[in-house]
């Protein structure tokens, strides 16, 4: 891979030469690679399809975990969130033990190998908030709940410079991921205000349907404001924001 240096930068094809533009500025590349009929059919290429296959499994379900719960990916998520849990996804699918290799699938996997994945790595909710929380799931009344104790604001989150404000946020999510439906509710509390004070406990409840034995998932984060002549503003584009899978039940 080559790096373009000069003025003019180029994108597009030139003969067996490829140019175009990525985050780490403008590259090159010869043209090259193996047949794509040799791909698709020569037996020494099975396992090459089969983990090709099972990679692609892996992308769409990640797709459709974000997509279920993208209102709160609005406001908390890095851009490397989508190839971070495709890896994490591959992880799911590789644990199907019903399927043979590369017939496996996200829906057959061990899904509790999610739990914990954090959407914003500028803003881990591990680094964000140091109390006790609890998160638990109830298939039987689909309600996902986190229970935060009394908490002293400024003591218990590492607020980010210009934040006057915060809000605790959580998800449940019910991804059918054979379907590729699912159903989504959320909760938030009340503005707090990062000073000394001392806050009651929380209780944030988000609800599912119950019918069907698909994967629910669970998710608690905070989003930082800025109070302006009385008005809440959304803190740096949310870049600081916490976001994290914290439970997920799967029968």
């Amino acid at each position: 891979m080559a790096r373009q240096k000069g003025i003019i930068k180029l994108k597009g094809k030139i003969g067996d030469l490829s140019f175009y533009k990525t985050k780490d500025g403008y590259l090159a590349r010869e043209k090259g690679g193996i047949d794509k009929e040799r791909m698709k059919n020569d037996p020494a290429f099975q396992r090459t399809r089969e983990n090709g296959a099972e990679f692609g499994r892996a992308g769409k379900a990640g797709r459709l975990l974000r997509t279920s719960v993208r209102p709160l990916l609005l406001k908390a998520a890095d851009g490397r969130v989508a190839s971070r849990m495709t890896r994490e996804m591959v992880k799911v699918v590789k644990s199907d033990t019903s399927n043979d290799r590369g017939e496996r699938k996200a829906s057959e996997g061990d899904i509790e190998l999610l739990k914990g994945f954090e959407f914003n790595q500028s803003g881990k909710l591990n680094a964000t908030m140091y109390a006790p929380f609890s998160a638990a799931i109830d298939r039987a009344t689909g309600e996902a709940t986190v229970e935060i104790p009394s908490f002293i604001p400024q003591n218990t989150f590492a607020a980010p410079g210009g934040a006057t404000h915060m809000r605790l946020i959580s998800a449940a999510s019910k991804v059918d991921f054979d379907a590729e439906s699912f159903d989504l509710d959320t909760a938030e509390s009340n503005d707090i205000a990062i000073g000394p004070q001392s806050e009651a406990a929380i209780s944030l409840t988000a609800t599912v349907p119950t019918a069907g034995d698909q994967p629910i998932f669970l998710l608690f984060g905070v989003e930082f404001l800025q109070e302006v002549n009385g008005t809440m503003y959304p803190l740096k584009n949310g870049a600081f924001n916490a976001l994290a899978l914290v439970e997920v039940d799967n029968v």
